[in-house]
């Protein structure tokens, strides 16, 4: 008897680590690169991180003109064009209005504004639960789509994309 328990035991302590060890793996982490567009100079990273149903998300960019700059998901991983429209609208599965993140309707592409210090380097983080990387739901999945970076602030009321001016950066956000 004394066997039966001590393996049962083994083996829930095995089920346990094992199940412990794969929820640390649960985590994606998705790093991509910034192109300059529209005869910028404009340089920078962007991460992804999914983590526990979560998406952290932080860019660095350099180069950019001192002031307020917006940044937006779009509906396209295409960077290809010269001033980055093919990256097409904003991304908008949802088809609510543009706005800012978090009040009234916006897009989930809508990530908005952050600032360029005297040197031009900026940084942004949002987190979210209206995003994923790579789950094939359509209003989340944030993969096959474009980053876009705007050389103005964005307005939160113009439509359909908050008049944010020229795209000075793109990636394409891609495994």
């Amino acid at each position: 008897m004394k066997k039966i328990i001590l393996s049962t035991a083994l083996i829930i302590a095995v089920l346990i680590g094992c199940k412990t060890n794969s929820n640390s793996n649960d985590s994606k982490k998705l790093e991509i690169t910034f192109e300059p567009k529209s005869d910028s100079n404009v340089s920078g990273t962007a991460t992804f991180i999914e983590k526990n149903g979560k998406v952290t998300f932080v860019a660095k960019l350099a180069g950019l003109q001192p002031g307020i700059h917006a940044i937006h998901i779009h509906e396209k991983s295409d960077c290809s064009a010269a001033d980055g429209s093919s990256a097409g609208g904003h991304w908008n599965p949802t088809f609510k209005k543009h706005g800012k993140w978090g009040i009234g309707e916006y897009h989930k592409g809508d990530i908005g504004n952050f600032t360029a210090d005297a040197n031009g380097n900026g940084t942004i983080t949002l987190t979210t639960d209206e995003w994923n990387i790579g789950s094939g739901d359509p209003t989340k999945d944030i993969l096959g789509k474009g980053l876009i970076v705007h050389q103005g602030a964005d307005d939160f009321v113009s439509q359909p994309s908050g008049n944010a001016g020229a795209r000075v950066a793109c990636s394409a956000i891609i495994k």
